[in-house]
């Protein structure tokens, strides 16, 4: 299992540098840092803070709590922490603002770099109407003044997006990045797998180091689940599950929806039907604007768009997380089983659906390989810098990728490609078909758009290699994120 810290070189990095300035300005910088939950945002923090060796404090908030009870327990966090010389010097505030609390900590600060965090910054925004207003006064008129790196840490995206917006308190005052999955290369790191293997362990965690920390090392995929299939709470099962009541506490028409596109409906009228009622299909004046809402600001859902030199239709919607899609579309069922005492029926469900739902999983991770690989000189296709899939309304046909310089409408289509991610080799058939369904892309232009394969199993001997620019397996793959950053 996975006990270690493991990858985020970059993003410590970029706090370590944000420590340094502040040793050399001797003034204050304050980040943002925002990401879904069981990311990792505090680990990385607190890994950070034991690096660093500088005085530091670590204030999480309490979903729920009252503003007087959150400044008490922040103020006890700061006589706790290595901020203070003397716990008897910090005094209570009794039934205190956060501009009583703010101005503890500003006396509390030396002339020496030191770190303030808070985490779970949303929930102390919707406790108290004049958080943000309190955190930025205090922020112009005393801590920045000080040699004090401030990180705002926060699980509601759309929110901590909010936080330094124009129109709000603290804006101009604060960087900003968002904290993603463990990249492909870092989750075959962290569970010793390697080629395909890995790739599958990065669809099932969607790189999230909450469910890393319990895959044993050098476990394949399908073999971890079976195990995790005889413990309905483990984190497999509990940490999307946990995120999907955090974002959708009630069981409304939005969380309706995710469930829907987390089923395999993908075209908005697919999902408005699936969503719909006895009544007839959701009407689209409701269902755009929630399928906005969750693609904008949930970021749970993500939309995929033709990519040709011509606009097309229609937009496929997708659950974002490959660890959340995987729970909707197949492990809530398994989990039910596995609740019931049939961890065995749990896992043949799983098996079941295991091959389909791998090979829809794995084509945005695929097409961002490619788009991470087209920035170095040996691509044959520099110029593809975004790379897609293509489709008409009838899905006839339905190309796996498609590089243009731009999305969703090119100027210039580089190449087209087939995702062959099943146990048999790429063959002639499957060239066939890629040359005469590639050949409808609208900008396709024969003798210069390339072709492009990658096959889980490789190509087979007989097919002419000649008409392929490039071919990538699963080590291929996994390869582009060796050197890339978050």
């Amino acid at each position: 299992m996975v006990r270690r810290f493991i990858g985020r070189k970059w993003e410590l990095q970029l706090l370590e540098k944000r420590l340094e300035r502040v040793a050399a300005s001797e003034e204050g910088v304050a980040v943002a840092i925002r990401g879904r939950r069981q990311v990792g945002k505090s680990r990385l923090v607190q890994e950070f803070c034991d690096r660093a060796k500088q005085p530091y404090v670590y204030f999480t908030a309490t979903k729920g709590a009252s503003p007087v009870e959150a400044v008490s327990r922040f103020v006890n966090a700061l006589k706790d922490s290595s901020l203070s010389r003397d716990r008897e010097l910090v005094p209570d505030v009794a039934a205190g603002s956060w501009l009583d609390a703010f101005r503890l900590l500003a006396s509390a600060l030396s002339d020496e770099p030191t770190i303030v965090v808070l985490d779970e910054m949303p929930w102390l925004a919707e406790q108290d109407d004049i958080f943000e207003g309190a955190l930025q006064t205090a922020w112009d008129r005393q801590l920045s003044r000080h040699p004090v790196l401030l990180l705002l840490l926060g699980s509601d995206v759309h929110m901590m997006e909010r936080l330094t917006a124009y129109d709000r308190p603290f804006f101009g005052r604060a960087d900003n990045f968002a904290l993603g999955p463990l990249m492909p290369a870092e989750t075959a790191q962290a569970t010793g797998l390697t080629g395909a293997d890995a790739i599958d362990a990065c669809l099932v965690s969607g790189g999230l180091p909450g469910i890393l920390r319990s895959w044993p090392h050098g476990t394949p995929a399908l073999t971890f689940i079976e195990a995790e299939c005889a413990d309905p709470a483990a984190p497999l099962f509990s940490v999307p599950e946990s995120a999907l009541q955090a974002e959708f506490p009630m069981p409304d028409q939005a969380r309706r929806v995710l469930e829907t596109v987390g089923g395999g409906d993908r075209t908005h009228a697919n999902i408005a039907a699936a969503a719909g009622s006895r009544h007839g299909p959701l009407p689209s004046g409701s269902l755009s604007p929630m399928l906005r809402r969750l693609v904008n600001e949930k970021r749970v859902l993500a939309m995929d768009e033709p990519l040709s030199t011509q606009a097309g239709k229609p937009a496929l919607y997708r659950v974002a997380d490959s660890n959340l899609r995987l729970y909707l579309g197949v492990l809530q069922e398994a989990q039910e089983e596995g609740r019931r005492g049939r961890p065995d029926v749990a896992f043949r469900l799983v098996r079941r659906r295991w091959t389909s739902w791998r090979g829809r999983a794995v084509e945005p991770l695929i097409r961002e390989s490619l788009e991470l690989a087209a920035g170095d000189d040996a691509f044959p296709w520099p110029d593809a810098e975004k790379v897609g899939g293509w489709w008409n309304r009838q899905f006839n046909p339905e190309v796996d990728l498609v590089g243009g310089d731009r999305k969703p409408i090119a100027q210039q289509i580089a190449f087209v490609g087939s995702i062959k991610w099943l146990g048999a080799a790429f063959d002639d058939h499957d060239l066939a078909d890629l040359l005469t369904s590639g050949s409808k892309v609208p900008g396709y232009t024969p003798g210069r758009t390339g072709h492009v394969v990658v096959s889980l199993s490789g190509v087979n001997a007989r097919v002419d290699t000649k008409q392929i620019g490039l071919v990538w397996r699963a080590e291929d793959v996994l390869s582009a994120w060796s050197t890339s950053r978050p």
